[in-house]
């Protein structure tokens, strides 16, 4: 009776060992799958801060919160393109679960990088141009995201020059002829000044240093100024703003933010909200999906933008026709 009585409690023991091993494998296993995101971005500014918040709120919201089960590695290649291939490849190394690569010199050195970890992308003008993907209703491999181009962004604005300034004649760009998305977006700019009957008069930079020197360099040769999506120049936007209001010059730009910094006008995108899809995208393929199911994303709302404030510093007469249907900044 003793031996059987000592073998069943010789088995709980045993099994109480064993839960408590499996107590301990459960807390190991739930501490790894602490997500590990590593976001990439090329230079600080509105537009693109906005997007990388509003990619953070989307995982919030879905429960995946950093500091809590979401570990965030953010790192700035600080308007240095090739501290982008440095920054993706410290990713890759330290074996992310996923890369948000932020505007499109970020986001091809991260494709560059690796073919296994996850990769979404967002603010990028042309994904099939600048190579990141193939098709963008099935990108297939490891990644997908979201595109900033509204395909009436540039049309609208580069019009509105013609409707607000109808004596203006010559329009100077300033622009980074390094980034691929500013190149596009320089392009289609182009195009719409040729069939308005305006001539484009461009300044190229390759710093952000550069910018306001490149400003200095149009006076007295254009009307009005046209800054298009380019990330060295808008990281330096408010060099170009003080040349504008000293020089009663209008400056019309490629995206909403820029306008509350104190430009003038843009139809633009709300980048917060393009973010905030990258970010349900993020949640989809941390739950199982492969990036390259996901089609590519796109803004739906285009909105136009007015700063009061910048068109009495540049010299600009607003008419109720302006105003009409555009969302005022700067009063």
């Amino acid at each position: 009776m003793k031996k059987i009585l000592l073998v069943i409690l010789c088995g709980a023991m045993l099994m109480l060992s064993a839960c408590g091993s499996g107590e301990k494998a459960k807390g190991k296993e739930k501490e790894k799958k602490t997500v590990k995101i590593g976001i990439i971005q090329p230079v600080e500014h509105p537009s693109l801060d906005a997007a990388r918040e509003g990619f953070i709120q989307a995982l919030k919201d879905a429960g995946y919160e950093d500091g809590k089960n979401v570990k965030i590695d953010y790192q700035n290649a600080q308007g240095d393109m090739n501290n982008n291939m440095t920054i993706a490849q410290n990713l890759v190394a330290d074996e992310k679960d996923l890369i948000l690569a932020i505007a499109t010199s970020s986001a091809q050195a991260a494709v560059q990088s690796t073919k296994d970890i996850p990769i979404l992308f967002t603010t990028i003008t042309d994904p099939i141009g600048a190579k990141l993907v193939s098709d963008l209703e099935k990108p297939g491999g490891n990644v997908t995201g979201t595109s900033d181009t509204h395909p009436d962004a540039i049309k609208n604005t580069i019009t509105s020059i013609k409707e607000f300034i109808p004596d203006a004649k010559k329009v100077g760009i300033i622009y980074n002829s390094g980034e691929s998305n500013a190149v596009v977006n320089v392009e289609n700019a182009r195009e719409v000044l040729k069939e308005i009957g305006l001539e484009a008069v461009e300044a190229t930079v390759s710093t952000s240093a550069e910018v306001k020197q490149a400003a200095e360099s149009l006076l007295g040769r254009v009307d009005v100024l046209y800054i298009p999506k380019d990330n060295t120049v808008v990281a330096a936007l408010e060099s170009v703003i003080k040349v504008a209001n000293e020089h009663k010059i209008p400056t019309f730009v490629g995206e909403g933010d820029s306008v509350k910094r104190g430009t003038f006008a843009s139809y633009g995108i709300e980048y917060h909200d393009l973010g905030y899809s990258t970010g349900k995208m993020a949640v989809e393929v941390l739950e199982g999906k492969k990036p390259g199911d996901i089609p590519v994303g796109f803004p739906e709302k285009l909105e136009l933008v007015i700063n009061k404030k910048a068109a009495e510093q540049e010299g600009i007469t607003l008419t109720e026709e302006m105003l009409k249907n555009a969302k005022i900044v700067g009063e």
